[in-house]
């Protein structure tokens, strides 16, 4: 019979006890997984998984180490218990790790208010290979689409359960579907190519596969002809679509982890001004059917909305147990896992105020400039926070979009970009990051 991640997670508990561990926490997952690949109008390529990961911490003492397996037969996770607590007893000492004390655990938690499951069926993979076949003709209708790189639909299920020593137990599920199509335009050295892809967590909410396959077909189509930009400072409008990985950096920055390592650009900026005054930027981890939704972090305690940034200056770090006590601090309730390593700190649900403007409006507002509308490569300096990408996207001449670019590189600093941004009004909330288009002053441009 089939155990339950709850109790396979309780079962590794009492395996650890068994072998000497002072303390314990494990995690079970169960998932399941179908994904539906189609090109030139026929099936290509078809996979489901289904399957369990568990996961194992010991302490002994101030010492720690885990294990993972996906064998859940009762010897496993004995010999599981066994090895990480030997090799627990061979680990470096380290006076920051621990559970979490009783008291600061989540006590109760509201999953249906995250409505994190969709009631509807799992999807026949018939069904889902008819939406990829849908999106894939959708773009070869679109005049100037050469051919279809791939279009794919895919579902997932996963349920997963964390168990502590220090009496913690609780757990939840998700859903997940989405459909993606890469469309290319041109031939031989003249091609160019462009995607588009919608994600829900409920089968309701997605868009059809016509309309994606035809977003991703124009958006290809657009991008015949690029060539490279201008050099020179100018500014730059990075498209909602990559606008996020602007504010990841920032949040990687507040991460705790490089922090606790001197190891970020903002390590001397509490209390600071990073962004414009009336910006902020928030963590919502019990936004409803967002995909970073969690009602407890991987440690047990709850989570609860908070600023990162609020109007503008920067109020603290994103931290875990272990990291909050290297820094003096108390844990934000951000900790995150798997089940082959200890927790770390990790953001869920983001979003950052959006402007009043719309993307065309800061179109016209750059006057001549580059929109950037995907990005290629990373070259970002932790300490300093000096930031180099390749870029593609589109010339803006006049405040009107002129041509396609691609093969530039746009420079700058990261802490002297985030302060200079102005955001758009475009920012779609059903995703985990809500970030709009992000117009930026004054980087430097790499073409021609």
């Amino acid at each position: 019979m089939t155990r339950s991640p709850e109790t396979l997670a309780h079962a590794l508990l009492d395996a650890a006890r068994k072998a000497g561990a002072d303390a314990a926490d494990a995690i079970a997952v169960e998932g399941t997984s179908v994904s539906i690949d189609v090109l030139h109008g026929k099936l290509e390529h078809a996979e489901r998984s289904d399957g369990v990961e568990i996961g194992l911490r010991v302490l002994v003492g101030q010492r720690q180490a885990c294990v993972s397996a996906s064998d859940t037969r009762p010897e496993t996770m004995a010999e599981m218990a066994e090895r990480a607590v030997a090799m627990a007893r061979l680990a470096p000492e380290d006076p920051t790790i621990g559970l979490a004390d009783p008291g600061q655990l989540a006590q109760t938690w509201d999953i249906a208010a995250l409505d994190m499951i969709d009631p509807a069926p799992e999807p026949d993979p018939a069904a889902l290979e008819r939406a990829a076949l849908e999106a894939e003709a959708a773009a070869l209708a679109v005049a100037g689409v050469s051919q279809v790189q791939s279009a794919s639909a895919g579902y997932g299920r996963r349920t997963r359960h964390l168990a502590a020593t220090n009496g913690f137990s609780g757990g939840y599920t998700r859903t997940d579907h989405g459909l993606s199509c890469v469309a290319i335009t041109g031939e031989g050295l003249g091609m160019e190519r462009d995607y588009f892809g919608d994600m829900r967590m409920h089968r309701a909410d997605m868009m059809s596969p016509q309309e994606v396959g035809r977003i991703a077909a124009e958006r290809a189509v657009a991008r015949k002809g690029a060539r490279q930009p201008k050099t020179g400072a100018y500014p730059v409008l990075f498209d909602e679509r990559i606008s996020a990985s602007l504010i990841g950096h920032l949040l990687q920055a507040v991460n705790g982890s490089a922090i606790a390592r001197g190891a970020s650009w903002l390590r001397d900026a509490l209390g600071e001004e990073i962004l414009p005054t009336g910006l902020s930027l928030v963590e919502q981890p019990l936004r409803p059917r967002a995909s970073g939704s969690r009602p407890f972090d991987a440690e047990g305690l709850p989570t609860a909305d908070r600023a990162i940034v609020d109007q503008g200056l920067l109020t603290g770090w994103t931290l875990d147990l272990a990291t909050a006590r290297k820094l003096g601090l108390s844990s934000t309730g951000n900790a995150a896992r798997g089940t082959s390593a200890p927790p770390s700190p990790s953001v869920s649900n983001v979003a950052l105020t959006q402007g009043s403007a719309s993307r065309d409006d800061l179109i016209k507002q750059m006057g001549t400039g580059l929109l950037i509308t995907s990005m290629i490569g990373s070259s970002i300096n932790p300490n300093t926070g000096d930031y180099s990408r390749g870029a593609c996207g589109f010339w803006v001449e006049n405040g009107e979009i002129t041509y396609p670019v691609n093969e530039c590189t746009v420079a700058g600093n990261l802490r002297d970009m985030l302060r200079r941004l102005t955001p758009a009004n475009d920012a779609r909330t059903h995703l985990s990051h809500v970030v709009p288009s992000l117009l930026v002053e004054g980087l430097t441009l790499a073409g021609s």
